[in-house]
C-alpha cells in the first residue's frame, strides 16, 4: 500500500472500512500530500504485520479527525 493515495490532493473523503489490510507490511506515504482530506477513520485497519508507516499522513494539512483505534505498531 506504499504511496497508494499519495498526492491525491483533490480527494476530500474516502471510505476504507472494507479494506483488507491483514497482509500489508508497508503503509509508508499512504496518504502523503492529501491536502484536501479532513477525516479519516482507519479503526478497522489491521496493522499487525505493518513494518513501515513513515510519512503516512505527511502533508495532510486539513486533517482534523483521525481515528487510529486498534492500530498495532509493535513491528513499525
Amino acid at each position: 500500500m506504499n504511496s497508494l493515495f499519495m498526492g491525491c490532493s483533490a480527494l476530500t473523503e474516502i471510505n476504507l472500512s472494507n479494506f483488507d489490510t491483514s497482509n500489508v507490511e508497508n503503509m509508508g506515504s499512504l496518504f502523503q500530500g492529501n491536502s484536501g482530506i479532513t477525516r479519516l477513520d482507519l479503526s478497522k485497519f489491521n496493522t499487525k504485520k505493518v513494518r513501515d508507516m513513515s510519512y503516512m499522513f505527511s502533508g495532510c494539512s486539513k486533517l482534523t479527525y483521525l481515528n487510529l483505534d486498534n492500530f498495532e505498531t509493535d513491528k513499525v
